[in-house]
């Protein structure tokens, strides 16, 4: 199946251009999200790499109700669009549940529907329905092959605006592992892959906070093995003081580091684009 181009703004997503998500896990006092937002501005114009800006108004699978879950959807939205008229970026959150799509469609460009609850049918619809893009995070629990399943309830919704990302798989012992073969799996399906990162290194069952709860150590190689797999997009959360993060502290990069984590993987991106296109 020939690979659909899926625009976000002015972001050919599947196009040769390789594309960026970034911003914070979950969305923080409007100084972090703000001076986030203009650190991604400056890297976007530096190594002409275009930004969708992407945080979650609510993070409704934190492993304890004494975890910060974000502001909700309200406030949320307001400040993903003050970011989105300062900056110029389009901008992606997550929804937990149907009836967050409607409002949730009226700032974002990109409507989210978490890996956990992919296979959930109505929450797919209303999203569909919106006509925004759609996000669809691969489920830990399910082949790569089988993410056909949920973006085609998209499509029969009347909504073919899909993208596909990767996350790893989980097998019941804390760690998500990444295997090649999905991004080739999920390839055939038809729409733009994207591979997130930075939640592929998350160790499940310690607290985001605990230096332990990440391995960043790995973020270099799943990063290339990734883009030299063909992948269209990637998907790093960034912050600029990550040990401070409300949630995901151990994982995201911090977004002053973020330029040189991007240079080789726009490198090997070309690459790969050259060799695909011979």
């Amino acid at each position: 199946m020939e690979k659909k181009i899926v625009k976000v703004g002015d972001i050919e997503c599947g196009s040769d251009q390789l594309f960026l998500i970034s911003g914070p896990c979950v969305i923080e006092e409007e100084s972090v999200m703000m001076n986030t937002a203009e650190n991604l501005k400056n890297i976007s114009e530096k190594l002409n790499i275009p930004v969708i800006y992407k945080s979650s108004f609510t993070k409704d699978n934190r492993s304890s109700l004494k975890f910060y879950h974000g502001p909700g959807l309200d406030d949320g939205l307001k400040i993903l669009q003050k970011i989105k008229r300062d900056f110029g970026f389009p901008v992606l959150s997550d929804i937990h549940n149907p009836a967050q799509a409607e409002p949730a469609a009226e700032v974002l460009d990109v409507i989210q529907i978490p890996a956990y609850l992919c296979m959930q049918s109505e929450i797919v619809i209303r999203a569909a329905k919106t006509g925004r893009v759609i996000n669809l995070k691969h489920g830990q629990f399910i082949a790569p092959e089988n993410m056909i399943k949920p973006a085609l309830k998209a499509v029969e919704s009347g909504n073919d605006q899909i993208i596909l990302t990767e996350r790893g798989y989980t097998f019941g012992y804390n760690d998500l592992i990444v295997d090649p073969r999905s991004f080739y799996e999920l390839g055939k399906i038809g729409f733009p892959v994207v591979f997130d990162i930075t939640h592929s290194i998350r160790k499940y069952g310690i607290p985001s906070a605990d230096p332990k709860g990440g391995a960043r150590k790995y973020l270099p190689v799943l990063s290339r093995a990734g883009v030299a797999a063909g992948i269209d997009g990637i998907f790093v959360e960034a912050h600029p003081e990550p040990e401070k993060a409300l949630c995901d502290a151990a994982s995201q990069i911090c977004v002053f580091d973020l330029e040189e984590f991007l240079k080789p993987l726009i490198e090997f991106h070309e690459l790969e684009v050259k060799y695909r296109n011979e």
